[in-house]
């Protein structure tokens, strides 16, 4: 077997915390352990052991807050530093497959699109970090709900792939706040990976999160049924130029700002009343970064059905969240071109503006612009009702 042919001694890997790879590593290392043969893993995917943070009464935490400060980083605890490379490393001589011999890549070349935005690997992983080290972690803790702004990592790919390990980026970003003054700036980015922690937890502790919701009473939730609604929404057709943009740049790049995925959510299960089911495959479908734990924790997050999540009756409005977060147009403007000649008063709102305008900015709305799926106000209004019947 490969272990005789390779003269291993023992097998090791990291742990993964996913339901379906937790009952796999289990089943492998009680498989190998049953013949005699050596097995050590290892926590290298996380900052901290899901089995380490519980509230002093032995139960998960269902609020990040806490979980963070008391549950992770009690006592001054902090994630251990990462090893440094070994000086000597012996690697076996055997030969394994190539990964042209895998035969992974897809027969049509949908994947070559996503080269123009991603170097896959850790050398890209360290590209990235180096990249945001220096002009991102700056002005962090307000750049990073801007879209169009060089304030968020994009490490969240290589951080699933385990292609850089969270211990390393802790560590890095700590170090440079430390040297350059940005204490909050900071402390918000390692917020950021504590939510990825608290996201993980969850799914440790509550494997059905992907497909049950937490809050019980949203199992009676009337979820709509809406094809072409869904359809509209997934290609970037809702008539919302912030939600569209969001939609075509996830299409495009395999990614997703994440002030937008919190626009684009909430207008999916608020305003259309379709099921977060819907947007979570969606989003697993097309994400490079698609993570179970984060995906299922945010989109319950924002149905207002999971762990401190945002309250149901808070709606983003895509029209004020456009104008706050895109007040210049660049994001939507590069993601619907179409709307590039719209001057900034009527660029989030071109339903409102006069035919002149439109004509102008070569815009016919409902050819080759759409008109808005849902009326914002009777839809918030529609959203809150059922959601008032909960409570009852």
């Amino acid at each position: 077997n490969l272990m005789k042919e390779s003269g291993a001694e023992a097998i090791y890997w990291n742990r993964c915390y996913e339901p379906w790879r937790i009952a796999s590593d289990a089943h492998i290392q009680e498989t190998l352990q049953t013949k005699g043969i050596e097995v050590h893993t290892f926590n290298g995917s996380l900052l901290f052991e899901p089995l380490t943070a519980f509230k002093s009464d032995g139960t998960p935490y269902k609020v990040f807050t806490p979980f963070y400060q008391k549950g992770c980083l009690k006592k001054g605890n902090e994630p251990r530093r990462p090893p440094k490379a070994p000086k000597d490393l012996r690697l076996s001589t055997h030969r394994g497959l190539a990964l042209k011999e895998l035969d992974l890549l897809p027969t049509f070349p949908w994947h070559k699109k996503l080269a123009k935005h991603w170097e896959p690997g850790e050398v890209g992983a360290q590209a990235r970090l180096k990249a945001f080290l220096k002009s991102g972690l700056n002005h962090y803790k307000e750049g990073r709900n801007y879209p169009s702004r060089n304030n968020v990592s994009r490490l969240s790919p290589h951080l699933h792939f385990g292609e850089i390990s969270p211990n390393e980026v802790w560590h890095a970003a700590k170090q440079r706040m430390g040297a350059e003054g940005w204490r909050k700036d900071g402390e918000t980015f390692l917020s950021e990976l504590g939510w990825r922690e608290f996201s993980h937890s969850l799914l440790f502790h509550f494997p059905d999160l992907p497909r049950k919701n937490l809050q019980k009473k949203f199992n009676t939730f009337p979820w709509r049924k809406d094809q072409k609604a869904l359809k509209r929404w997934q290609q970037g057709q809702t008539g919302y130029p912030i939600v569209d943009a969001g939609m075509r740049e996830l299409w495009d790049t395999g990614y997703m700002h994440n002030r937008v995925r919190m626009i684009v959510g909430s207008f999916l299960v608020k305003n259309l009343m379709l099921h977060w089911h819907l947007g979570e495959d969606w989003f697993w479908d097309t994400l490079v970064d698609a993570d179970l734990a984060n995906n299922s924790a945010s989109w319950q997050w924002i149905a207002g059905c999971g762990a401190d999540a945002a309250p149901f009756f808070r709606i983003f409005n895509p029209v004020t969240q456009g104008k706050k977060f895109d007040e210049n147009g660049e994001y939507v403007r590069r993601f619907v071109p179409e709307l590039k000649k719209m001057p900034m008063k009527y660029l989030h709102n071109p339903w409102e503006a006069p035919e002149k305008v439109l004509v102008e900015a070569g815009v016919k709305l409902g050819e080759n612009y759409p008109l808005p799926i849902v009326k914002l106000g009777k839809s918030r209004e529609r959203a809150l009702e059922a959601f008032s019947e909960l409570a009852k």
